[in-house]
């Protein structure tokens, strides 16, 4: 393995925290929190175990063909799964897109409500920040996205942290709730148990988005090609999972005193910190919202900086011909990259006055298929006669196969509840 520094071992890791973390992640852990308390503490720690996996087998694949997962599947199934998931990417990206804008405009007006109407601050302060990711990715380079993101991983996961220690939960509670896996019984209003699914959604949902596809370009940002990266890259992605899991765990032990009402992932979050208030005060409130604007907002940065990786990747697949397919390193610079940038930045903005109600129906469906369809492109790809001794191991293939069956279990009440 070439010696790296650690601090710079773990910099496309920090990345993966910061990205994969955003409002519905505040909110799911929070709002699971509230109803199940710490007893599913263990369920963050496993979902983020899960999606180490994932990820270790994606960079294993890049690292040992050179190709990025995407390009491997582009290359063997051709342009059926291009399509797919070109139309998959569009809609992913207005909605989560829409989704963030809106959530770093309500997060900063509840720092700084400078408009009187909630709505009008959301808005202004929601252009603010999709005009100021744009800026940083457009005329930052990688290097200076990835110092950005650090300072802001720094600020969620410190104040979120401060923030667990002054609610003061029982040391024990928490350990049983981390070391003794339990499925607290919970009834919503309707009178449905609901405490499986809870628990399942809370494993699958913080830190798994499409963002984890993000990993290997990072990574070749960082100049990680060829097997001798394999180790620093493993635990590159154990210090990212290890952040994940306790920040998910920190937004756990937070709500679990705080009785909240299921609502859309910013409100939630803002209501939450209104509650801290009876428990922590101003000052643990506002602690609270400031890591909670760090990681909405590090997220809508981490998504304008990766997404447009992967329309780039797609776009210079599609044109070429297998024959032609080489081992190539996206461009920021190219025209695919920063037109994608640019729609992602700007189309979004209409999200924050309508609601396409078809859209986001479509977009629930295709949301529920992100883990499983990592989790079965690795099964397909790591085999041994693409990428020889590094192909999945036998217990590798059982767990990304328990990981789309756990998936496909959350992800079927989620599709028949959005029509």
């Amino acid at each position: 393995m070439k010696k790296e520094n650690l601090l710079k071992i773990i910099g496309p890791g920090l990345l993966i925290a910061a990205t994969g973390v955003g409002a519905g992640d505040l909110a799911g852990g929070a709002f699971a929190g509230s109803k199940l308390g710490l007893t599913i503490l263990w369920a963050v720690i496993l979902g983020a175990f899960l999606k180490f996996i994932i990820t270790e087998g994606l960079a294993r694949f890049q690292l040992a063909t050179g190709n990025t997962l995407l390009e491997g599947l582009f290359i063997k199934y051709g342009k059926p799964v291009e399509v797919f998931f070109l139309v998959y990417l569009i809609i992913w990206s207005f909605m989560v897109g829409s989704a963030l804008i809106s959530a770093s405009g309500i997060a900063a007006h509840a720092l700084i409500p400078i408009m009187d109407s909630p709505v009008d601050g959301k808005i202004f302060w929601g252009i603010i920040h999709s005009l100021a990711g744009l800026t940083i990715v457009w005329f930052g380079t990688y290097s200076s996205f990835e110092k950005i993101m650090s300072i802001c991983v720094g600020f969620m996961f410190v104040t979120v942290l401060i923030t667990a220690a002054m609610i003061k939960p029982d040391f024990t509670e928490v350990i049983k709730g981390t070391l003794i896996p339990t499925i607290p019984d919970y009834i919503d209003p309707e009178g449905n148990k609901q405490g499986v699914i809870w628990t399942l959604a809370l494993m699958g949902g913080v830190g798994g988005t499409l963002t984890i596809l993000s990993y290997g370009y990072w990574i070749r940002e960082k100049g990680r090609n060829g097997l001798e990266f394999l180790k620093s890259t493993r635990i590159d992605l154990i210090a990212a999972y290890l952040i994940t899991a306790l920040f998910g765990m920190s937004m756990v032990v937070i709500s679990s005193q705080i009785d909240l009402d299921q609502d859309s992932s910013a409100k939630l979050i803002i209501n939450l910190s209104g509650k801290l208030k009876d428990v922590t005060g101003n000052i643990g409130s506002g602690i609270f919202l400031v890591g909670a604007w760090a990681a909405i907002f590090s997220s809508l940065l981490g998504v304008w900086q990766s997404v447009p990786y992967l329309f780039a990747d797609f776009w210079g697949t599609f044109r070429r011909s297998k024959s032609e397919i080489r081992i190539s390193v996206v461009d920021t610079k190219s025209k695919p990259y920063r037109y994608f940038l640019l729609a992602i930045a700007f189309f979004p903005l209409f999200g924050l006055s309508y609601k396409f109600v078809l859209i986001q129906k479509v977009y629930a469906v295709l949301g529920s298929l992100v883990i499983p369809f990592i989790s079965l492109a690795l099964l397909l790809l790591n085999r041994k006669k693409i990428v020889d001794e590094y192909a999945n191991k036998t217990t590798t293939d059982i767990v990304l196969l328990l990981t789309i069956l756990l998936f496909i279990y959350i992800g079927i009440p989620e599709i028949l509840n959005s029509f």
